[in-house]
């Protein structure tokens, strides 16, 4: 079984990088209030997936603005695949060894109910 990417798995990134997997590009200042960081706190996270390869940072100013996107890279795109999936298989390897599976467990099944005595005798519904 594949080994957890630390740098993914972290919570904040794994955020940021599934909202930027659904997504063309995010702004900084989207990904701000979506995941609702200080400014500092979100520049460290996403600089350390850009250092990794996970994603492009575009800067541009839009008039006097500066204006700073991200997008997911390929690298970024597969990497947060295989994390995801690597969880699923740790979770279905864990339901495993309970001696249940997710596919064949059933909920309980609830107590008929009786029926109200003017109901008696009118077809159910």
């Amino acid at each position: 079984m594949e080994q957890l990417d630390r740098l993914i798995h972290e919570p904040v990134r794994l955020r940021a990088l599934t909202l930027l997997s659904g997504v063309e590009e995010a702004e900084f200042s989207f990904l701000l209030k979506a995941l609702r960081l200080s400014s500092g706190n979100l520049s460290i996270h996403m600089r350390k997936l850009e250092q990794a390869g996970y994603l492009s940072v575009t800067k541009k100013f839009v008039g006097r603005v500066p204006r700073t996107a991200f997008s997911i890279t390929p690298a970024g795109r597969n990497a947060l695949r295989r994390h995801w999936r690597t969880l699923d298989d740790m979770r279905a390897g864990s339901e495993m060894k309970q001696g249940r599976s997710s596919i064949t467990a059933k909920a309980p099944s609830l107590p008929k109910r009786k029926r109200h005595p003017s109901l008696r005798g009118m077809p159910s519904g």
